[in-house]
């Protein structure tokens, strides 16, 4: 008689061969939703305008989804989470592509957000099967694989926009139903049951989970400096390509390969120097000097007078790429076993919320110093605000890892016979 299959047990390949897909899903349409946008609009401002609000509306809807599915996926598990994640990314970039009209966009991206919380559930999965020691290096694996999905994904997006601006969508939510159905056939679940719990609504919405976030023991302020860091990295994500515009006079192709420059550097931190970094420094140590290398970046970004020094700055700032994954392993490591959903939810809300704010403030900035000249260093303010915003993430980084380490001392101190 032969014996049962036995079932699959979770492991990273499965969940980064599930966020690549899902990653180059999302980046095949960023080249092309600000012209689908634009081919319902009269002017250039108007595009600007409703291409706001559209990432507006996906970012709100996002900001207030997520923790609802983070604790969703705290009861039932990780598996079924993701899977209605894949299946909402795919109705939405379906019915993008067959909007006919600018209010269709907005309502199928505020549908979108709402039922899109991969990046959180898939951080709570790695959680899950990864020993505390071990969480940096292997969110900084994911992150590899968010920076590979970047690398491959707008490129592709581009050539298939040249084609239809179309058919990205059309190709990228096909390749949400495949990512939807390798997770029914392949993706193993990787909360055991004795470790779910039962929701709390109460604390399921953004504002409850970004305080509960905040009271865990040994992350406090940790959440300021993930917000900073997160509006800087929005900032950089808005700005970029009309800065460099303006700055250089660089055209699709250039920003293409700078952009392409980046999701490599992104790539190779995060997946192959990270791991070997965490084995002689702490994720504390990290996540600080990245911060300081992050804010001489900005500053030197905004600085360049010649293009290729953009590129100079991308290839020296290492550490500053490090800096999400060991943010997100010292917060995953605060948190109990069995609310990584929750806590990664709530992660994934203060990111949506970031990405709400840097419109806002980084699209203004530019606009103020965008009548000046080809190569003032004055239009680089965008950069210089974001340089200020890491600093002060790195000023509070190192206050809280002090301010803990003096705790621990005193612990010691008082335990130890007299």
């Amino acid at each position: 008689m032969t014996s049962p299959p036995r079932a699959r047990v979770a492991a990273m390949p499965f969940i980064l061969i599930t966020v690549l897909i899902d990653m180059v899903s999302i980046g095949l349409i960023i080249p092309v939703l600000p012209l689908l946008v634009g081919s319902f609009t009269g002017s250039p401002s108007d595009t600007a305008f409703w291409f706001g609000v559209v990432t507006f509306a996906f970012a709100i809807a996002n900001f207030f989804g997520s923790p609802i599915l983070g604790a969703l996926s705290d009861r039932y598990g990780r598996r079924p989470v993701l899977l209605i994640g894949f299946c909402g990314l795919a109705l939405n970039f379906f019915f993008t592509a067959l909007s006919t009209a600018l209010w269709m966009l907005v309502a199928v991206r505020l549908v979108g957000g709402a039922m899109q919380a991969n990046a959180a559930v898939a951080n709570a999965y790695v959680a899950d099967i990864t020993p505390p020691e071990q969480r940096a290096r292997r969110f900084g694996l994911l992150g590899a694989m968010f920076g590979l999905g970047f690398i491959l994904g707008p490129v592709l997006g581009g050539l298939l926009g040249a084609i239809d601006l179309h058919l990205p969508f059309y190709v990228a939510g096909s390749l949400a139903l495949v990512n939807c159905l390798y997770g029914w056939l392949v993706l193993p679940e990787s909360l055991p049951a004795e470790r779910r719990r039962a929701i709390d609504w109460k604390r399921a919405n953004p504002f409850s989970a970004l305080r509960d976030l905040a009271g865990l023991k040994g992350v406090g302020s940790l959440v300021a400096v993930l917000a900073l860091s997160g509006l800087v990295q929005f900032t950089l994500h808005i700005t970029w390509v009309l800065y460099t515009t303006y700055k250089f006079g660089w055209g699709p192709l250039e920003n293409g390969w700078s952009l392409f420059a980046v999701g490599l550097m992104s790539a190779l931190v995060q997946g192959m120097l990270l791991g070997r970094l965490l084995r002689r420094f702490s994720a504390q140590r990290l996540a600080v000097t990245g911060l300081v290398s992050s804010s001489l970046a900005y500053v030197c970004w905004g600085l360049a007078t010649e293009g290729w020094m953009m590129y100079v700055v991308i290839a020296c700032n290492v550490l500053g790429f490090g800096v999400t994954a060991c943010l997100q392993s010292i917060v995953s490591n605060a948190a109990d076993p069995r609310t990584q959903g929750q806590t990664m939810g709530a992660v994934s809300s203060l990111n949506s919320l970031m990405a709400v704010v840097a419109p806002v403030i980084g699209a203004p900035l530019l606009g103020l110093v965008s009548h000046l000249p080809q190569g003032d260093w004055r239009i680089g303010a965008p950069y210089y605000f974001c340089a200020a915003l890491q600093a002060t993430a790195m000023l509070l980084a190192l206050r809280h890892f002090r301010a803990q380490r003096g705790q621990r001392a005193a612990a010691v101190a008082t335990e130890s016979p007299v």
